[in-house]
């Protein structure tokens, strides 16, 4: 299994990012999926879920609102969208299965700047 994540970046408060989660050897389609970031000196937390329905979802409260996690069956790949940015959602993000397996990929990078 093979998890690749990108679109990571610098934005001002207020912007915009996506995140894609590339997935290689696994159907993401049959499996629960996440979005997990893991802060400076934090521990790594939950940020969104999708289920295998591609409908049900779930997010942290920090986030809801403003995060929008979906799917895309045909090529195999989850996204992130992140809205109205703010600092203290920089971190690393990554995608995996929910709850999660080890298959923790390089993660992509979130700056945001005030």
């Amino acid at each position: 299994v093979q998890l690749v994540e990108s679109g990571g970046g610098l934005v001002q408060a207020g912007g915009s990012l996506r995140l894609s989660c590339a997935a290689s050897g696994i159907t993401l389609r049959f499996n629960a999926m996440g979005w997990y970031r893991q802060a400076p000196g934090k521990q790594r937390e939950l940020v969104a879920g999708i289920f295998s329905n591609g409908v049900s979802t779930n997010y942290a409260g920090s986030v809801k609102g403003r995060f929008t996690i979906s799917r895309d069956n045909a090529k195999n790949t989850m996204y992130l969208q992140m809205n109205s940015l703010k600092p203290e959602d920089t971190a690393v993000y990554y995608c995996n299965t929910y709850p999660p397996r080890s298959y923790w990929g390089q993660g992509t990078h979130v700056t945001v700047s005030s």
